[in-house]
């Protein structure tokens, strides 16, 4: 197995006190993912969660910048001795193979449509108020933007938090969108599957960096999850503190990113780019 190098500024290692209650097969995943990971490039981890905040509820929320980025963030929480729960889209459940590995692991069923927003808001709320940190992205798919920057977000995770009186833990990464290219939509045949293998493969030679940063929790303590507005003011101050953090962790490419993917669609926008 690959080692990951230590850095001056990587929060200390540390066991999670949550580990007597994942589940052993999200634990033996978590643990090839880091294998996986070190194989693609080198992972850099800053920042951290606070220990007040480790056995209470805890939403940590990212900014979506590829394919390979939630390999990145499970990682980058294991390096910090957390063991999340994701939102997966019910397609992913109901796959033979995957759907039954993600339900072993714990993860939370996202039904998307009008008639099941209500359930899939009980089940990440139920996840979050059952101690366990659960993993979103605000924007809801890879960011759109030229320069990769945060797109606005939805107000549904700052609802989540609001309801379920869950910390909301920001995280910044960069780096995992040189790992492999965004590809296609939807994979019909070895034609949409071949550009990311050979993205992937050009990344295990070049070793790009992935850097994450866990930020300082978004105060959010003056706002209600039953008050008009305030989701939205959530929504706005957790999207501001992602992006806060990215802009260093990308200090050199402040615009475009250096690395170009024909694939990745850029008909999105920002409005929080510094």
């Amino acid at each position: 197995m690959v080692a990951l190098p230590s850095l001056p500024n990587e929060p200390t290692r540390r066991k999670s006190d949550r580990r007597g209650r994942v589940p052993v097969l999200w634990r033996a995943l978590m643990l090839l993912d880091r294998a996986f990971v070190a194989t693609t490039g080198r992972l850099e981890v800053t920042g951290g969660i606070p220990e007040d905040l480790r056995e209470r509820p805890l939403l940590l929320a990212a900014n979506h910048i590829g394919v390979f980025d939630v390999f990145v963030l499970i990682a980058a929480c294991r390096r910090i001795g957390v063991a999340p729960r994701f939102m997966a889209t019910a397609g992913l459940f109901d796959t033979p193979i995957v759907g039954g590995v993600l339900r072993r692991s714990g993860h939370v069923r996202v039904d998307r449509g009008k008639g099941h927003v209500i359930e899939a808001f009980r089940h990440a709320v139920t996840a979050l108020q059952d101690g366990a940190p659960v993993v979103l992205y605000p924007e809801g798919r890879i960011s759109r933007d030229p320069g990769l920057w945060p797109e606005r977000g939805k107000s549904g995770v700052a609802r989540m938090a609001l309801a379920a009186h869950a910390p909301v833990v920001p995280v910044s990464q960069w780096g995992a969108h040189e790992a492999v290219y965004w590809g296609t939509p939807s994979v019909h045949g070895w034609s949409d599957i071949k550009p990311l293998v050979k993205s992937w493969l050009r990344a295990v030679r070049n070793r790009p960096t992935f850097r994450v940063h866990f930020g300082a929790p978004v105060d959010l303590a003056d706002l209600s999850a039953d008050r008009p507005g305030d989701a939205i003011r959530a929504r706005d101050r957790i999207m501001r503190a992602i992006t806060a953090d990215l802009a260093p962790l990308r200090r050199d490419e402040p615009n475009l990113p250096r690395f170009h993917d024909p694939t990745r669609p850029t008909d999105g926008s920002s409005p929080w780019k510094p």
